[in-house]
């Protein structure tokens, strides 16, 4: 019995074993991230590239919060041993458990990005000056930025909102290669969705979540070792 439970660690223990690990893993969470958001996907692509649809467009990204928080916990809480990946039932479980947290962050945060995108496509029609787009950007940058960081919080701590959303505006200065990082994953995103379309980013989606998990993984452990027990 030692001999085959100790043949077994080895299997889950190998540099192959570890890939295949992580490829299975990344292929369920992506199975997941397209299912559990599938009805706000299908909806997006039939609405045409208009500006009078941006309200649309952030309810049609509703699911969207619950699923990355789901996948950023399925992914941090998964072992790199084949003989113990349990991805779909840790999915569901921080689906589960960080969902009404998840919404009370998810929510405003798209309300806001509606309303900056709203305003910046109609500077003309408001009679304003084109130079007010700066700091609409630069405020919507910020507002995803902190979102960022306040998803990632949420998703992998427990604590109140309003402290998320003071921990996310913390780590924003505190951990600038983290804020680096976000920034160009968001970039490299929003090129994808205007080059190609919002289906490539979708089944990219559990590569990038596992992209801005690791560019977390400075305020993560900075959370861990400053703000819990």
């Amino acid at each position: 019995m030692s001999d085959i439970l100790g043949a077994r660690r080895q299997f889950g223990d190998g540099p192959l074993s570890r890939a295949a690990a992580r490829v299975y893993t990344l292929l369920v969470v992506e199975l997941l991230l397209l299912a559990s958001t599938a009805p706000g996907l299908l909806a997006l692509l039939l609405l045409d590239r208009d500006v009078s649809n941006l309200p649309l467009v952030a309810a049609c990204a509703l699911p969207l919060g619950p699923a990355l928080s789901a996948a950023l916990y399925a992914l941090h809480h998964q072992p790199p041993d084949l003989t113990q990946l349990h991805p779909a039932r840790a999915f569901w479980r921080g689906y589960r458990t960080n969902l009404t947290d998840v919404l009370r962050i998810w929510v405003p945060l798209l309300l806001w990005l509606a309303v900056i995108a709203v305003n910046l496509a109609h500077l003309p029609a408001a009679g304003v000056p084109r130079w007010w787009a700066v700091p609409l950007v630069l405020v919507g940058a910020g507002v995803t930025l902190i979102g960022a960081n306040a998803l990632v919080i949420t998703s992998l701590f427990r604590f109140r909102v309003r402290d998320v959303l003071r921990l996310a505006r913390h780590f924003l200065v505190r951990t600038p290669s983290v804020t680096i990082g976000n920034a160009a994953l968001l970039v490299a995103v929003a090129a994808l969705i205007l080059v190609t379309s919002e289906v490539v980013v979708a089944v990219l989606g559990a590569v990038l979540v596992l992209a801005l998990l690791h560019g977390s993984r400075p305020m993560i452990t900075a959370v861990r070792k400053d703000f819990t027990a």
